[in-house]
């Protein structure tokens, strides 16, 4: 499976993004997509999965109640639609997909397979 993300871009605090994921190769049905990202000088957390069928999502308490993650297996597509963005959002932003029978909650960055190259979000104050 190939990833690529994109929609990243440059926007106020407060305002809204969303992100792409597109997949390409065989199997996109068969894996859990999560969304990560990597703020300058952190280390790359975890921030959204979604499981196979799209019927089940996991959040990180950090943007609970302002992302929302889902997929379009039709498309071969996840979407990560970003609101109310704050500054400490700002980060680049990557998905990956996983193989895995875990919980959503339980997949660590170890249990990913695949990763995309990252697309930039940056949010002004």
């Amino acid at each position: 499976v190939q990833l690529q993300a994109s929609g990243g871009g440059l926007v106020q605090a407060g305002g809204s993004l969303r992100l792409s994921c597109a997949a390409s190769g065989r199997g996109f049905n068969d894996y859990v997509i999560g969304w990560w990202r990597r703020a300058p000088g952190k280390e790359r957390e975890r921030v959204a999965v979604v499981n196979y069928m799209g019927t089940s999502t996991y959040y990180e308490d950090f943007v609970k109640g302002r992302f929302t993650i889902s997929r379009d297996n039709a498309k071969n597509t996840v979407f990560l639609q970003m609101n109310n963005l704050r500054p400490e959002d700002t980060a680049v932003y990557y998905c990956a997909a996983a193989w895995t029978s875990l919980e959503l909650s339980q997949v660590g960055i170890r249990g990913y397979d695949y990763w995309g190259p990252g697309t930039q979000v940056t949010v002004r104050p």
